[in-house]
């Protein structure tokens, strides 16, 4: 079965995500696409993101004084990714762990599908640059293209995408930026040269079987989906960080 799914955070770097599903993923499009109503958060103690309705998220805006956000930031952009098998999403679900939920979600593509394992555009591989920054370059590229009007985006398309499940006290009401991840924390995920098996996070993620949520006792007033309101709830951080 072909499956489609929008990621938003360390997976946006197609060399992670070739990573975790364990190929290169030459049955694969990506684009770039945004997702509306949401918003991408920092989990505490922790280098990645986290995102939930805004629906849900406005209380954490309000618990510092905030006012609503404006409709732009009310989003949240990411890849678009057709053509995982269900293989494919196993991994997804063990990399992801216990931390998040896949939901349905619409997306909206903000650029042509590519296949994964080229560019749709010479022009943007420098030469010497490795192959894998030929699909990273257009997906994620170093400056991020101004956003279209969010009433003349493309027509919206499904997919399937994780939802944060901890509650509000794990998440920074500061909004998380790829690039900063980029910069400081993406050598982490993917394993440089002769430290591959030192940085291999993503490696260590899959031998946590998916048992990434760490829970500490902590008085909270949003516990998280599934919870009585007023309840002990938990509050997430990075296992082993």
């Amino acid at each position: 079965m072909s499956h489609s799914a929008f990621f938003y955070g360390t997976l946006l770097h197609p060399a992670i995500l070739r990573r975790v599903i364990g190929h290169e993923g030459t049955q694969l499009e990506i684009c770039p696409a945004i997702l509306l109503e949401h918003t991408r958060h920092k989990i505490r103690n922790a280098d990645y993101p986290a995102v939930i309705p805004y629906t849900r998220s406005s209380a954490l805006f309000q618990s510092t004084g905030q006012n609503d956000l404006a409709a732009e930031e009310r989003t949240v952009r990411g890849t678009f990714v057709q053509g995982l098998n269900d293989r494919d999403i196993s991994l997804l679900d063990l990399f992801e762990g216990d931390e998040y939920t896949r939901e349905s979600v619409s997306v909206h593509p903000l650029g042509p599908l590519a296949p994964l394992s080229s560019d749709p555009s010479s022009q943007s591989r420098s030469a010497g640059a490795p192959a894998e920054t030929a699909a990273d370059v257009y997906v994620v590229p170093p400056t991020a293209p101004a956003l279209p009007p969010l009433d003349a985006l493309a027509p919206a398309v499904a997919a399937q995408t994780y939802i944060y499940a901890g509650p509000l006290s794990g998440l920074s009401p500061e909004l998380w930026s790829y690039e900063d991840f980029v910069r400081e924390n993406a050598w982490k995920w993917v394993g440089r040269g002769d430290h591959d098996g030192y940085y291999a996070e993503v490696d260590r993620r899959r031998e946590m079987e998916g048992k990434t949520l760490q829970t500490v006792v902590d008085s909270v007033s949003d516990p998280g989906p599934g919870s009585s309101s007023g309840a002990v709830a938990t509050s997430v951080a990075e296992v082993a960080a």
